[in-house]
């Protein structure tokens, strides 16, 4: 059970000291661009280069508006990669830099793009073990799609972090005191991202939205209602909220699977948290009183210590045994 030192129990000092104060050297990586059956694509980052062994390979899935330059991204790579680990990121539409090829983008319940991308993996690298650790939004894609799944997913394990199980109650919480610095933070790409489509596609016929009323919106639920429900088919951002949220799948899930999660999340109350009665026999829950959104650091504050890494890689060691 993670017990930060009372200098570090504060949740945003642990939301936001690796983002602010971790310092790391940037990992090399091989670039692999996936091309979807839409006509898109994604890019995946290989720590170091794709395997030629058969070593266990573990794909990660970031938060909303993340990539390989979070600091939980390389991290973790680096962590795993010390223990014997491949590791490879699969950015989601349109995060690694390049815009991506479509009026659409990613969502916290696409699910289809990671589908192909594990499949992929299961027929190229047939000797390797194949693992999963999702963060955030990540995370509640990650839950969702092993629900879906159930017992036909080819990976063997996987870890959630600091899933939003519930969006509905993330999106008000997130609208709600000094976490609305963090909504801010998360929205401002998304919105310049979407002002970038207005120049490659008629995005006001098919919104029905100008661009004034895209720089106008003020709230992640806002940005949901008017562009990742209609453009995903879900019509509303409340329709969206509960046909994607991860806890209701959460039963159907049948491999081997850790739920890390701080009640002190900012980004969430305690009630997207499953009961008993919610959960597969298949879940284990990692509870912890402190940690923050992805914090989970101990140590001091001049010498930190990533309790996180250190947690997944323990229980991915136990289940590649």
């Amino acid at each position: 059970m993670f017990k930060p030192p009372f200098t570090l129990k504060n949740r945003h000092l642990q939301t936001l000291y690796a983002p602010l104060f971790r310092k790391q050297n940037t990992p090399t990586v091989e670039i692999e661009r996936f091309n979807l059956l839409d006509g898109d694509f994604v890019e995946a980052y290989w720590y170091k280069s794709k395997p030629i062994d058969t070593r266990p390979i573990v794909t990660l899935f970031h938060g909303l508006a993340g990539s390989f330059a979070s600091p939980y991204i390389q991290g973790v790579m680096k962590a795993l990669d010390r223990k014997g680990f491949a590791s490879v990121l699969m950015h989601f539409r349109g995060c690694s830099g390049k815009a991506n090829l479509i009026p659409r983008s990613y969502h916290s319940g696409d699910t289809a793009d990671a589908k192909a991308w594990i499949e992929y993996l299961s027929m190229n690298y047939k000797n390797s073990k194949l693992h999963a650790v999702g963060y955030s939004i990540g995370g509640n894609m990650l839950l969702k799609l092993l629900g879906e799944e159930k017992g036909k997913t080819p990976l063997l394990s996987a870890v959630s972090v600091s899933a939003p199980m519930d969006l509905d109650i993330t999106a008000k919480r997130i609208n709600q005191g000094f976490s609305k610095r963090y909504q801010k933070h998360l929205l401002d790409p998304l919105k310049e991202t979407l002002l970038e489509k207005y120049k490659t596609f008629d995005m006001e016929k098919i919104l029905n939205k100008s661009i004034d009323d895209v720089k106008n919106i003020k709230t992640i639920e806002e940005f949901d209602e008017l562009y990742t429900a209609p453009i995903n088919g879900f019509g509303t951002a409340k329709n969206y909220y509960k046909e994607c949220s991860a806890k209701q799948f959460l039963k159907h899930i049948q491999i081997p699977t850790l739920i890390i999660h701080a009640l002190d999340d900012p980004f969430m109350t305690p009630e997207i948290l499953p009961t008993k009665e919610e959960l597969s026999e298949y879940i284990t829950m990692s509870i912890s009183e402190h940690g923050g959104h992805v914090g989970f650091v101990n140590g001091t504050l001049l010498k930190p210590n990533y309790w996180l890494e250190e947690h997944i890689v323990k229980y991915l060691l136990k289940q590649s045994s």
